[in-house]
């Protein structure tokens, strides 16, 4: 019974020590040309057996032959090499550490990328959109290459009419009113003193106001109250209750003359007029601009020249209207020089003066004398404009106005 069991401990023995011999020939992972070669041993392996010996040297004796039978496989192209390897998974890796036969194809390792023999014009698909996309780009650098389209800047927002505007200026009353707070009795009223500031209560320092608009300035006061954190949502109404630092200066043939105060950055001239209240004989304003410096002479008895603007720091001042003239000849009934007013027409010139004579044709000529002092003549039909189809002529101060004489029949 001893026995029995002694030979049976040799037997595993001997059986796990074959078994760790194996071991290193599987954990190395090499690709080879043929999984049927054999692998060397390594060098710690222990020595094979006697009958391991015959059996090799069998098995060395029968691999030529089997591989004299099998036929040589075909070279596989690098692009069809990657596609027919067969996929091993990480579990199993039966791969052989045998050195490759001569003259059998090399073995192309699993997941290399495949090289490209074909050249440039076996290129790939994957490349012709690329190449496509950039067929119509210029190099870099070509002094001949289209510039690159800028963006345009964006139409900045129109700029505000001078008469429908208000900027606070120094001396104005601001009525600041704060919706969020409780107490109806709290003062809303606040001056602007020197220096275009504003002291506000709920401001820790005083803000600069001039040159803002109410709307501005109601946006300023919330983005501080938004800031400090006094109000979650605070609403402020700003307006101004006295106007004083936009005025201009009226004088002259006036019955009322003075400052007079503007409650917009310009208003037009008739507005001044209207409320200094101009006498009978006055017929012309003379502005003088502090913006620019120029001095403007308007005609009050022309509608389109008292809605020239007035801003604050004009001086306005009416005047009378110096005595002007036109000259009328040729067959006109009392040739001479006529008073001239504004707006006076061609026809009315004519009917002022006595009218045409029977002997007058349908020519009248207009003599006109240019900023150089030469006379610019212009002729017109007067048939046509009694009858509607040209238009009525204005004249002007200085103007010379000529009747011709129709022709005689022969």
């Amino acid at each position: 019974m001893k026995k029995l069991f002694y030979s049976a401990a040799v037997a595993l023995a001997l059986c796990g020590w074959d078994a760790r011999a194996s071991l290193p020939q599987s954990g190395s992972v090499r690709v080879g040309p043929a999984a049927e070669d054999a692998a060397p041993e390594p060098a710690h392996a222990p020595p094979p057996k006697k009958d391991d010996r015959k059996n090799d040297k069998q098995a060395g004796a029968a691999k030529p032959q089997e591989s004299a039978r099998r036929p040589e496989p075909a070279p596989l192209s690098n692009s069809t090499a990657a596609a027919s390897a067969p996929k091993t998974s990480d579990d199993s890796k039966s791969t052989s550490d045998a050195p490759a036969r001569p003259g059998a194809p090399t073995g192309v390792p699993v997941g290399a990328p495949v090289r490209n023999t074909s050249g440039a014009e076996g290129a790939p698909e994957a490349n012709k959109p690329a190449q496509a996309a950039t067929a119509g780009v210029p190099p870099a650098g070509d002094p001949n290459a289209p510039a690159a389209p800028t963006a345009k800047p964006a139409n900045p927002p129109p700029a505000v009419p001078p008469t429908e505007v208000y900027r606070i200026g120094i001396g104005d009353v601001l009525d600041i009113r704060l919706l969020n707070g409780k107490d109806p009795r709290q003062n809303t009223l606040y001056s602007v003193v020197a220096g275009g500031v504003l002291d506000y209560p709920l401001l820790r320092d005083p803000l600069t106001v001039a040159g803002m608009t109410t709307d501005e300035l109601a946006a300023q006061l919330v983005a501080e109250f938004r800031h400090r954190g006094l109000y979650e949502r605070p609403q402020v109404r700003v307006s101004v209750r006295e106007y004083a630092s936009h005025a201009v200066l009226v004088s002259g043939l006036v019955n009322d003359p003075g400052t007079k105060i503007l409650r917009r950055e310009a208003i037009p001239l008739y507005v001044v007029v209207a409320e200094s209240q101009p006498k009978p004989e006055a017929g012309r304003a003379v502005i003088f601009s502090r913006a620019t410096g120029k001095t403007v002479t308007v005609d009050l008895n022309d509608p389109a020249s008292l809605n020239t603007l007035v801003q604050s720091g004009d001086v306005v001042t009416l005047t009378a209207r110096p005595p002007e003239f036109f000259y009328v000849g040729g067959e006109i009934g009392s040739p001479g020089q006529k008073d001239f007013h504004a707006g006076l027409t061609l026809t009315q010139a004519l009917l002022a003066s006595g009218g045409v004579t029977k002997t007058a044709g349908d020519r009248v000529k207009v003599s006109r004398q240019g900023p150089d002092g030469r006379l610019v003549s212009t002729e017109y039909n007067l048939r046509e404009i009694e009858n509607g189809i040209a238009p009525d002529p204005a004249l002007r101060p200085g103007d010379r106005v000529e009747v011709s004489t129709a022709a005689r029949r022969k």
